[in-house]
């Protein structure tokens, strides 16, 4: 296994700058393996190196909505983790707010560690778009969306683990019928909006994604990825497939709506894989893609930036060179999460084999299809809250696309990415 070149550094190290603490930036959830995994590296970094590390955890919204300000000042930190996506490192590339990765990971050997799909959502153009030639972050972990389910509910109402989608919906009907809301959903955050996206994606393309994220073509909103997406989510929700309640409802409210057992399915990304492992522990559970997909969502995870600003960026270097160590990377696995490499037989649980592989699988074929509202600055806010009026029923499906297709190009637009 290929490890980068001066693993985590010494207490000997080369580097010429001041200082002795390194200040590293994450907003990462506490339970999460990428947040494990991080915290292991800052034990073996100091360990090794003799270096001190000042962590600070930030939430998502305060690095989404205040990373600029932060970035552009004298307390920006030397590491920080940022979202993937045009509208997100792609913007403080555009701001020049992030250094250029390029010599490190020439010096480490970084390209041979994260490969292929893999490092498209590290590199960015001059106008922010991913898949650049410029290494501006680099992911030292992989994502995807799965589908948990609750193995003990379903044998107690004698339903079969779906195969396929229509497996699928006659399982979410087998427990409507017994008196269960199948879904655990939350349309106040991500979770409701990401699974549109996967029933998006279980009817597009590459083609189709690359028009979305990359701008290759026409976009068209009122194509069957969209309307089919769009009039399952309207059907589920009549059929009390997802409760009635969703739209007052955060990403928490989903993870325990699984984990109590009041749900016995959850479409939610690997990143709570761990958590799950830690959380629930009262009923049998286990994930799978989702059935029938033609393109699967996520993509590589969060990535670590060093900013322009940082004090110590060969320090900052280092620090994410350890992350992406085999040590480390196959802590990252045995804590729920996808390594972008690691020993198989280091990982000790048969069904963390299994989701690593399948995303192994679904990146080596090149069809990860990302996030919905990576395309265009203040897509996330704007999406989620359409999506709330059209659970509500304030607004119709076709409204709610039309709303989106205006969020997309203003969007683009802002960013200036087609200038």
């Amino acid at each position: 296994m290929l490890a980068g070149v001066g693993a985590c550094g010494s207490s000997n190290s080369s580097s010429q700058e001041d200082g002795n603490t390194l200040t590293v930036w994450w907003y990462a959830d506490e339970g999460s393996a990428e947040s494990k995994g991080w915290n292991q590296t800052i034990k073996v970094f100091e360990k090794k190196t003799g270096k001190k590390v000042k962590f600070e955890r930030k939430s998502f919204e305060q690095i989404a909505k205040n990373g600029s300000q932060f970035l552009n000042s004298d307390k920006a930190p030397d590491v920080m983790e940022s979202n993937r996506g045009n509208s997100s490192a792609g913007l403080l590339v555009t701001q020049n707010l992030l250094s250029d990765l390029g010599p490190y990971v020439k010096k480490y050997g970084w390209d041979k560690i994260v490969k292929g799909q893999n490092q498209i959502l590290g590199k960015y153009t001059s106008k922010g778009v991913i898949g650049g030639n410029t290494w501006y972050g680099i992911p030292t972990y992989a994502e995807m969306q799965r589908v948990y389910y609750n193995d003990d509910l379903f044998a107690k109402y004698n339903i079969p683990i779906p195969n396929t989608f229509d497996e699928f919906v006659s399982a979410l009907a087998k427990f409507k019928e017994n008196g269960i809301t199948p879904l655990s959903e939350a349309a106040m955050e991500y979770p409701l909006q990401q699974l549109w996206w996967q029933l998006v994606l279980s009817k597009a393309d590459k083609k189709f994604v690359e028009d979305y994220q990359l701008y290759k073509g026409k976009v068209d909103w009122n194509s069957e990825p969209f309307t089919f997406a769009t009039n399952t989510i309207e059907a589920w929700l009549k059929a009390g497939y997802i409760s009635k309640d969703v739209s007052g409802l955060k990403s928490e409210d989903a993870f325990t709506g699984f984990t109590n057992g009041t749900h016995p399915i959850f479409v939610t990304g690997t990143w709570n894989h761990g958590r799950f492992m830690d959380e629930a522990k009262n009923f049998k559970w286990e994930s799978k893609e989702w059935p029938g997909a033609n393109v699967y969502e996520g993509g590589t995870g969060n990535i670590l930036t060093i900013p322009r600003n940082a004090k110590h960026k060969d320090m900052a270097a280092q620090f994410i060179n350890c992350a992406l160590q085999p040590d480390i990377q196959n802590f990252i696995g045995n804590a729920g999460g996808i390594p972008l490499t690691y020993d198989p037989s280091a990982i000790k649980d048969p069904s963390l084999k299994v989701m690593i592989d399948d995303f192994k699988k679904v990146a080596s074929k090149g069809v990860l299809g990302y996030y919905p509202d990576w395309a265009g600055a203040n897509m996330y806010d704007s999406m989620s809250s359409s999506l709330q009026q059209f659970v509500n029923g304030e607004i119709t499906g076709k409204q709610m696309l039309d709303a989106y297709k205006g969020y997309y190009d203003q969007g683009v637009k802002d960013l200036g990415i087609l200038d």
